[in-house]
C-alpha cells in the first residue's frame, strides 16, 4: 500500500469524509509518505492516530519523516487486506483502493464508527457507518477519487501485454461500427466507474495510428479484448473485438444510457455492507454487488 504520489487535495477529501472530531481514534490505512498521518495528527493529536502500511520501507521512512516534524503517531507494518487490524477505531480512512471491504475492517470499527475508502478500479469514494448488526450503511460520494490498488508483498498484477499484442493487429471475431467516436474511458470518470462495476478488471490503453486515428484498447484477463479507432474528421468508430465477451458493446450500452439520462447511477448510490464485507450499491433501480 502507499499514497506517496497521491494528490494532497484527495487526502484532505478522504479525511473530510471521515468526519473526524477531537477525541476520536483514527486508523490511517496506507501510510505512504506519511502526509495523511501528519494531517491527522495535527487534527487529533499523535496519540489518537495509528497509521498502517504493508511496506516496511515506507513505514520506516514515514516514521523518520514524521519524527523530523515532531509528529509521532503509532506506525504499524501489516497487510490491512488480510491481517486483523491493530485495535478498534472510531474512524478508518483508507488511502488505498480496495476491491471490496474486508470483514476485519468492520470488526475493528467501534459502534457508530465510520469507514472511508475508494473502490478499486472505479473512482468511487464510499463512506459507511457501522450498524448494530456489525455491517455498515452509507453511500457513494459525489466526489471522484482513486488510489493505488491494495497489494500484498512486493508484487503487482502483470499488465496484459500478450493480449495487447493480439488486440493491436488481429481483426477479431466481431467487427462493428460504433455510433460514437473513440472515448478515453479513463478520462470520463462516470463512464469508467459504471463500466468497472459492470465488468471489473478491464485495462484501458490509448494511442494514435499512423494516419492520425485515435485508438483505444480494452483488455481483460479472461481473454476478451476490443480495439476501436476513429479517423480524423469522423464521428464514429470502427470496433474489432475478440474473446468470450464483447467489451466495447458493454461500453456503448453505458454510453447510450449516459447520453439518454444525463447521468449514470453509480455516484450517489446507497451502500450496504454485510458483516462479512459483501458490498452492494443501489440507485435508480439498479444494483451492483462487489
Amino acid at each position: 500500500m502507499g499514497n506517496t504520489s497521491t494528490l494532497p487535495s484527495l487526502v484532505v477529501t478522504m479525511l473530510r469524509h471521515g468526519r473526524i472530531m477531537p477525541g476520536m481514534q483514527l486508523l490511517d490505512l496506507a501510510t505512504g509518505s506519511g502526509y495523511s498521518a501528519a494531517l491527522a495528527c495535527h487534527r487529533l493529536g499523535d496519540e489518537l492516530v495509528t497509521t498502517l502500511d504493508v511496506d516496511p520501507y515506507l513505514t520506516q521512512a514515514a516514521t523518520e519523516r514524521l519524527d523530523r516534524i515532531g509528529r509521532h503517531p503509532i506506525v504499524v507494518t501489516a497487510d490491512a487486506a488480510h491481517d486483523d487490524l491493530p485495535g478498534t477505531f472510531d474512524r478508518i480512512v483508507s488511502m488505498v483502493s480496495m476491491p471490496r471491504i474486508p470483514a476485519q475492517w468492520l470488526a475493528a470499527l467501534t459502534p457508530q464508527g465510520r469507514l472511508v475508502t475508494t473502490i478499486a478500479g472505479t473512482g468511487l469514494i464510499v463512506t459507511a457507518d457501522k450498524t448494530p448488526e456489525g455491517g455498515a450503511t452509507g453511500r457513494v460520494e459525489w466526489d471522484r477519487g482513486s488510489f493505488m490498488t491494495t497489494r500484498s508483498g512486493s508484487t503487482y498484477p502483470p499488465a496484459l501485454n500478450s493480449l495487447f499484442s493480439v488486440a493491436a493487429k488481429e481483426d477479431g471475431e466481431e467487427v462493428t461500427e460504433s455510433p460514437w467516436p473513440v472515448l478515453d474511458v479513463m478520462q470520463a470518470w462516470e463512464v469508467w466507474s459504471m463500466l468497472s462495476l459492470t465488468a471489473p478488471g478491464i485495462e484501458h490503453r490509448t494511442g494514435t495510428g499512423d494516419d492520425g486515428s485515435r485508438i483505444t484498447w480494452m483488455l481483460h484477463a479472461d481473454g476478451s479484448w476490443a480495439r476501436a479507432s476513429t479517423k480524423p474528421g469522423e464521428r464514429t468508430a470502427t470496433v474489432h473485438q475478440g474473446g468470450p465477451r464483447l467489451l466495447y458493446e458493454l461500453l456503448d450500452q453505458i454510453r447510450r444510457r449516459w447520453l439518454e439520462h444525463g447521468e449514470l447511477p453509480a455516484y450517489g448510490a446507497k451502500v450496504t455492507i454485510t458483516p462479512d464485507g459483501e458490498t452492494t450499491l443501489s440507485r435508480g433501480g439498479r444494483t451492483a454487488t462487489l
